[in-house]
């Protein structure tokens, strides 16, 4: 580990997800393998108390304990002792914004404010709205009858599997009466769009938010952190800080507390912004991964690729009019509770919910941040002005205490905009604008189609300026797809042609109620092919519903669904589209590996800190959560690293073996050296283009771009006579042994493998 900015900064991090089928003790023995990857520090998904069962741990239920299903106190121990022997740092990852209450009981601190409401003492933990006579529970079925299935076991209040709390000296009478004199109301599930008295983590009713903006709060909800940062954690991933009061205040009192840490956030930073000055060494990631991603796009293709998806889905709106009606639906549809609450701060002020939600859906970035950010709100309300002159009076009313960092009007604006961009763009415009769906990432921009290199440097020559400590990725537990299949998605802009004319077949012989959405699962079947069945119709069951066209989480058309889902089928069923799917799909495989392994390259030597997700040292098809926490076969991993230690590599169509090699090898070369320059290294001749590659100073890495042009351009020769100019020295391929010097030519370079790892010796 090197020190950078202050703080213990790791070379490169592997993502753990400890649940509790993979415990903290069979992280434990996985520890040799991760030193023999190269791996520098064990990057934890939470590790605190979360509802049984639960396979991610967000939903941390006692945040004062390490989860017994994970391996709970005893299995830290013996975690990071082990850590401590093998020289591998830890960082853990923490949830600070919410806790879960799927499961009351389990949740000491929610089943205590249930039974004594607003005398509990923890009361002011959670963000509760206390005006309200009593507090809604959105559990209910519809029918109005409902509470008339309540029942009382074992002294508690009984609804199906739901069991709740009953207050001293509330206990007579029928259990309805009962439900009457508690400090709790269960009402509807359809409620909570409109009449819920709590703040939530986005939409999500079984997770509660929690006040760390107070500091008696703050100090009860961060004990057990204290202590991971006392007994040797040397990193912290903070999910999620746009939900907080204060994402500013809370990181300062986080970096009181952990004053050596390195410590990065998931802030979702759209193309352009800029992270906060935060005490913090950086983001998680996203920026780095849309720029990876977008480089191995053919940025020419944006006009053929549009007109194949305008005509294909019928689809003539942009990616802005997507945005915009995604969040417009998820303001009306899941956040009604949230503006109601907003609204109320204005009581005097006509049309303040409706100026409230015409701004967020206008705001183009998650969060403002006041003061520093005030003129992104002056211009979204500038902008109301303009077209909804109606609104005009509320806005000027509204504006001074909408930029007022110490307003709760502020504060609540500020914690509504990022809900409503993460549930109205990502889970509902990037599954209904589906041009080319590799760029519907998490912070991700549809609209911009590709990246040349030339903004690329730029973009990681600012990184390494600006951010040098900050987490870099290509997959997460929360991306929409993996880096692999990301990456076979790309290579249709090289063929839109050929792309359009499979598609054109499949939508064809395969009818689906929503075009657009039948252009997200076609691209998805031509990057995964036939995968398990039941995976497939998960993810397709997943994307209906979160764009929202046909069917929905709430009302769910099963004759829609249905339609999908047969239309999938097919390619399984029938053997001519079978065939169709598996030509195309060998049309594109080998480019898909070549962008593959080249962006893993990149984000492997980039500057930042990579991140490796769990399993992607070998080609991964994962699609959406919960599909990318599948259990990963690492004895293959394992058994498969210890071949390459006697070989001379991997054959170039191994596609797990070169992805191996090339990320053992770079991650080895980044632990032993101090990579801390960044220069662009420039191709001359025909096919220039197709190549990216920059100096790091010791080590300078070469991929492959745009692999099926490339293939296509009949050269005498792949490169022919494109050449590269090394910088001065010797340098020697750690990925084939072949030493380089001065100019030379492309070809001889990748003569082996679409990319290359020099060291200067």
């Amino acid at each position: 580990m090197t020190r950078i900015a202050g703080n213990t900064a790791p070379r490169s991090t592997y993502r753990l997800q400890i649940r509790p089928d993979f415990t903290l003790d069979d992280a434990t023995a996985l520890l040799d393998y991760l030193v023999e990857l190269g791996v520098d520090a064990v990057y934890l998904s939470p590790l605190l108390t979360s509802t049984v069962g639960s396979d991610h741990g967000y939903d941390v239920t006692d945040p004062t304990r390490i989860d017994p299903q994970r391996g709970g106190e005893p299995g830290l121990r013996r975690f990071l002792a082990a850590a401590t022997a093998a020289d591998l740092g830890v960082v853990v990852d923490i949830v600070p914004n919410h806790l879960g209450v799927a499961v009351a009981e389990q949740n000491p601190a929610w089943w205590d404010v249930l039974t004594y409401g607003r005398d509990s003492v923890y009361a002011d933990w959670f963000d509760i709205d206390w005006s309200a006579d009593k507090l809604l529970l959105p559990v209910l079925g519809e029918d109005p009858a409902e509470l008339g299935r309540l029942r009382i076991e074992d002294g508690l209040l009984c609804y199906w599997e739901h069991r709740f709390p009953i207050a001293p000296g509330t206990d007579g009478g029928t259990a309805r009466e009962v439900h009457d004199r508690q400090h709790y109301r269960l009402g509807s599930f359809r409620l909570a769009g409109t009449e819920l008295g709590y703040r939530r983590f986005f939409a999500v009713n079984t997770l509660a938010a929690v006040r760390v903006e107070d500091r008696s709060v703050f100090d009860a909800t961060h004990t057990r952190i204290r202590q991971l940062v006392a007994d040797g954690v040397i990193g912290l991933r903070v999910d999620h800080p746009d939900g907080l009061a204060d994402p500013g205040g809370y990181l300062d009192r986080l970096r009181a507390l952990a004053p050596d840490s390195w410590i990065v956030v998931e802030k979702i930073l759209e193309p352009g912004e800029e992270l906060p000055d935060w005490p913090v060494a950086g983001s998680t990631g996203y920026d780095a991964l849309n720029e990876i991603a977008a480089v191995f796009v053919e940025p020419s293709a944006e006009q053929p690729m549009t007109e194949v998806y305008r005509r294909l889905s019928g689809d003539r709106r942009t990616e802005d009019d997507h945005v915009r009606e995604g969040k417009t639906q998820a303001l009306a549809d899941l956040f009604g509770s949230e503006l109601r609450r907003i609204a109320a701060l204005a009581p005097a002020q006509p049309g303040a919910a409706e100026l409230i939600a015409a701004a967020a859906v206008r705001l183009d970035v998650y969060r403002a941040y006041l003061p520093g950010d005030a003129r992104r709100i002056t211009t979204v309300l500038d902008q109301l002005r303009a077209e909804r002159p109606e609104l005009a009076a509320t806005a000027d009313a509204l504006q001074p205490r909408l930029t007022d960092a110490e307003d709760e009007l502020a504060v609540r604006f500020g914690q509504l905009t990022g809900a409503v961009m993460a549930k109205g763009v990502e889970d509902t415009a990037f599954y209904r604008y589906n041009r080319l769906i590799s760029s519907n990432e998490v912070g991700g921009d549809p609209g911009r189609f590709g990246m040349s290199v030339e903004d690329f440097h730029a973009a990681a020559g600012r990184r390494l300026r600006d951010w040098p400590a900050t987490m870099t990725t290509l997959s997460t537990h929360d991306t929409k797809r993996s880096e692999d299949v990301r990456a076979a998605v790309s290579v249709l802009a090289e063929l839109p042609d050929r792309w359009q004319a499979v598609a054109d077949r499949l939508m064809h012989r395969c009818p689906m109620p929503d075009p657009a959405l039948a252009q997200l699962l076609w691209q998805t079947v031509a990057a995964v092919g036939p995968i398990d069945r039941d995976r497939l119709h998960g993810y397709a069951e997943k994307a209906i519903r979160e764009a929202a066209t046909i069917s929905t989480w709430l009302d769910p058309d099963d004759e829609a669904e249905r339609a999908v889902h047969h239309a999938l089928d097919q390619v399984y069923d029938d053997p001519e589209l079978a065939a169709t799917v598996a030509e195309f799909r060998a049309l594109i495989g080998p480019a898909a590996a070549t962008v593959a392994v080249g962006q893993k390259l990149i984000q492997l030597t980039a500057p930042g800190v990579p991140d490796v997700y769990q399993g992607t040292e070998f080609f991964d098809d994962s699609l959406v959560d919960p599909d990318n926490r599948r259990p990963v076969d690492f004895v293959a991993r394992r058994k498969r690293l210890a071949e390459l230690e006697h070989s001379a590599g991997p054959a170039a169509d191994d596609r797990d073996g070169l992805k191996l090699w090339v990320t053992s090898r770079a991650l080895r070369a980044r632990q032993r050296l101090l990579l801390d320059d960044y220069r662009p290294v420039l191709a001359t001749g025909p096919a220039a283009s197709h190549l990216i590659a920059f100096d790091r100073g010791p080590l300078l890495s070469i991929a492959t771009r745009l692999p099926y042009t490339l293939r296509s351009r009949m050269l005498p020769q792949v490169w022919g006579d494109t050449t590269v100019q090394l910088p001065p020295g010797r340098w020697l391929d750690l990925l084939t042994g072949t030493t380089h010097t001065a100019t030379t030519a492309v070809e001889r370079i990748l003569d082996r493998y679409p990319v290359a790892l020099l060291e200067r010796r």
